[in-house]
């Protein structure tokens, strides 16, 4: 009775192993390739739920369907201009055949890490150093190409890459900083131009439309008088009108020019007046008629001034 509890027991005991053994579970991101003896039977990839397996026959490799993200560890390369440069990526992919991903590749992720470090550096060879920076949707779309070429044989789909980032060295960072100050400031200067030449169109315009009306002239005064009045300061404007100077130009009589040189010269020397005898020609005449007379002599000096040091000093 012992001895047949004891079979009983180890038969349930192996009941339940191979029970347990074959009852598996497929998630539903999941898929199941079972192996039967070693080999992949056509029709045996299993859906999502319970999964039944023949004992010691088969057995079941699960591969995940999700989309996988990908870093691709960044790779230092040489643009087509001679520029070095440091560039990482990132991959997103997913499965699309089991059978072949368990089958075809012995690691697909490794496979898919090497092939997109290759690819990347391959594409930086390629490219130019303004491409990496500002157009990188169409390196993003030749490197998605790169590298799903060869993974569709692998049973998998690349559905999307993206750069990440590109390091410059500082040498080239300071190089690009001064040209894209110069740029700003050639542009600045442009502008600056261009608003002056309108500036300078509107104002002859507006002394056109001012010298057809003066009335506006005579507004823009009254305007400008207003502007100063709010700022309260102590400057005081007064307008003068300009009709008042062009009234005085009118009522000005205009200066006659005097004779020319040559309208001198033409009539010849003026003649002379007609003038009576002088105080000076009456003295010459009394002078000749009145007998001569001889002045008189100086008395000599006794003796002559000495001049001293201290006089001529005071002279």
């Amino acid at each position: 009775m012992t001895v047949a509890l004891a079979l009983c027991a180890a038969v349930l005991l192996v009941a339940a192993t191979l029970v347990g053994t074959s009852v598996r579970i497929v998630r539903q991101y999941e898929r199941g390739v079972v192996f039967r003896f070693g080999r992949v039977e056509p029709g045996t990839t299993r859906a999502p739920g319970i999964v039944l397996l023949w004992p010691i026959a088969d057995r079941l490799t699960k591969v995940n369907m999700q989309i996988v993200t990908l870093p691709v560890p960044a790779q230092d390369g040489i643009t087509r201009d001679n520029v070095t440069v440091r560039v990482d990526a990132v991959i997103y992919f997913r499965v699309v055949d089991p059978v072949r991903v368990a089958v075809d590749v012995q690691d697909y992720m490794a496979a898919i890490a090497q092939l997109a470090q290759t690819s990347l550096r391959s594409i930086i060879g390629k490219s130019d150093l303004d491409d990496l920076l500002s157009n990188r949707e169409k390196l993003n779309q030749g490197l998605e190409l790169m590298i799903d070429s060869p993974v569709v044989d692998w049973g998998l789909h690349i559905d999307r890459v993206e750069i990440k980032d590109v390091s410059l060295p500082e040498s080239m960072k300071r190089s690009m900083s001064r040209q894209a100050e110069a740029e700003r400031e050639r542009r600045a200067r442009v502008i600056t131009a261009d608003g002056e030449r309108q500036a300078a169109a509107t104002l002859a315009e507006a002394a056109e439309t001012m010298s057809d009306h003066p009335a506006s002239l005579q507004l823009r005064l009254l305007e400008t008088v207003v502007e100063v009045a709010a700022e309260k300061n102590s400057t005081l404007v007064l307008p003068f009108p300009v009709e008042l100077l062009r009234f005085l130009e009118r009522i000005t009589p205009e200066e006659h020019p005097g004779p020319t040189a040559t309208d001198r010269a033409a009539a010849g020397p003026p003649p002379l007046p007609h003038r009576g005898p002088t105080a000076s020609t009456a003295r010459t005449s009394s002078a000749l008629r009145s007998p001569a007379r001889v002045p008189p002599r100086p008395r000599a000096r006794s003796r002559s001034r000495r001049t001293t040091p201290a006089r001529a000093h005071r002279r």
